[in-house]
């Protein structure tokens, strides 16, 4: 039998869970930000890899202004109010803007198939807008479609990977 030393165990992962409308934004390296069935919502991480500071937004709608109630008590639910929201969020904990990696999932047209309301698009469009007026570019992206999709966001790499059913999970 090898002596005990050469066995390592990892202690297991803190799993930070982001809402529907929500945002988890940390400093741990140590931890893991997962969000749920996004399908024309999008899934928005966030990265300083030289910090190790990340959040992930999860956005149900593009913009704001339908609902300006919903905008104040609840800023997570909109692309428009979200998106500045995760940047202060992560800047607050030490990230560095320059230094941004930013990945999104979701827009899809899940239960839109026939494209009436075309939350999805809305949302990527209103997203890549939003972040080109401020200097920004999305580094990796799995959009569009009609799955349903978990993003899980490791703070210790910077590694995002997507689950769908049926599919084999992957890096983003």
């Amino acid at each position: 039998m090898p002596p005990l030393t050469q066995w390592v165990i990892a202690p297991p992962k803190k799993t930070l869970v982001v809402g529907v409308a929500d945002m988890v934004a940390s400093n741990d390296p140590g931890a893991e930000i997962v969000t749920y069935s996004l399908g024309s919502c999008l899934g928005i991480t966030l990265y300083d890899p030289v910090r190790k500071i990340g959040g992930l937004l999860h956005v149900m709608l593009p913009d704001s202004s339908i609902d300006a109630a919903k905008a104040v008590s609840a800023p997570h639910m909109f692309v428009d109010t979200g998106v500045p929201r995760l940047f202060q969020a992560v800047a607050s904990l030490g990230g560095d803007r320059s230094r941004a990696i930013i990945r999104v999932a979701g827009g899809s047209q899940f239960l839109d198939q026939n494209r009436v309301f075309n939350i999805g698009q809305r949302n990527c469009d209103t997203l890549f807008a939003l972040l080109a007026r401020n200097g920004y570019t999305v580094h990796a992206q799995d959009i569009g479609g009609i799955r349903c999709r978990t993003m899980r966001f490791d703070l210790s790499t910077g590694e995002v990977s997507i689950h769908s059913p049926g599919v084999t999970p992957y890096r983003l």
